[in-house]
């Protein structure tokens, strides 16, 4: 055990009081949210969408989604920020993973309408967020199966985001990963790969629900950053609206999922990308590594896009992945987009 965990995580965070709600001048009322709040909440973000990553949008029904989960208050866990008009101007939300086995993880994410930029409503909302998360780590320290966990609090930003870099950098978080959008031209040639003995490519089906969220948390346990999907925010990922299952790919071995690629389509990207799949997750149990599985499944779920006459195919990888992922998708014809950066504070 690291001398730093050898202390209690109450010890790490120290003392965490309730967050104090900012004051700023151009905002007339911060406040948590209910869920009467998910359009104000969606506008921010998607007007935010439109400059930090024009190629695409943040579903509506991501943002009620969390209002469903049984982690999530939204009443102490969201904030957001009102002008005199009664417009949202800014939230941002703070999310504890649910899981207590290994490690405790909390993510921060948010937006501020890019019109009211550059006048410290960001930063004075920030403070608020690395406050409530810090009391969050505190609240759960109190039992004893998370006392000696170790912690740490996460929040993505673009590469061209030099301003939420800088405000996180003030608050002791550092640049610890990067993950790259890549795109894939599905007019281009799609590999033909000979079968793998003993493996069955067939579409992803409803039945199939509990057996891939299995194989989804195998896969990933070794991945940086990773934590294991509950059933309850799972159900919300295979049952939502954005999946497709004709495009997902599963690889059986005698009935078992052994590897994956799931696949989702969001129409309104399309007026900026054309007609377009996100590959959601990609995975291989680790029985079952280094047998060629991943570029297979990647394969059909291509030609699965073709065949819906979807042109371009989008993914997110982490650039130091363990399995080498980046080199796979640009051995199937994927480059690189845009990237961004996780910065990450350890406790």
């Amino acid at each position: 055990m690291s001398e730093n965990n050898a202390r209690s995580l109450a010890e790490r965070v120290g003392t965490a009081s309730e967050p104090v709600v900012p004051t700023h001048p151009e905002v007339a009322q911060w406040r948590g949210a209910t869920a009467a709040d998910i359009d104000a909440i969606h506008g921010v973000q998607a007007a935010a969408d439109r400059v930090d990553h024009p190629t695409w949008t943040t579903p509506r029904h991501e943002v009620a989604e969390t209002f469903e989960l049984s982690h999530v208050d939204h009443s102490r866990d969201t904030l957001i920020a009102f002008d005199a008009q009664g417009e949202a101007v800014a939230v941002g939300t703070v999310t504890l993973h649910p899981s207590r086995d290994e490690h405790l993880h909390v993510y921060l994410s948010g937006a501020v309408r890019p019109d009211r930029r550059g006048r410290g409503i960001g930063a004075a909302l920030f403070a608020w967020q690395h406050a409530r998360a810090e009391q969050q780590l505190i609240e759960v320290a109190a039992s004893d199966a998370a006392a000696t966990l170790p912690a740490q609090i996460q929040i993505y930003a673009s590469e061209k985001d030099a301003a939420l870099e800088r405000i996180a950098e003030s608050h002791g978080y550092r640049t610890e990963r990067w993950f790259s959008t890549m795109h894939r031209d599905l007019g281009a040639p799609i590999p033909a790969l000979e079968p793998v003995a003993g493996i069955e490519l067939v579409p992803f089906t409803s039945d199939r629900a509990e057996d891939a969220r299995a194989a989804r948390n195998d896969a990933f346990r070794d991945h940086w950053g990773s934590l294991p999907s509950t059933p309850e925010r799972w159900q919300q990922f295979i049952g939502g609206p954005l999946l497709r299952p004709d495009l997902c790919t599963l690889a059986l071995e005698n009935g078992r999922i052994v590897a994956f690629c799931l696949v989702s389509v969001n129409d309104e990207d399309f007026d900026v990308l054309g007609p377009n799949a996100y590959i959601d997750l990609v995975g291989v149990v680790r029985s079952h590594r280094r047998r060629g599985l991943a570029p297979r499944v990647i394969s059909r779920s291509l030609a699965a896009m073709r065949e819906a006459d979807l042109g371009l195919a989008v993914l997110d990888v982490d650039t130091e992945s363990p399995t080498g992922a980046t080199a796979l998708y640009g051995a199937l014809g994927f480059e690189a987009y845009e990237r961004d950066r996780v910065l990450v504070r350890h406790y």
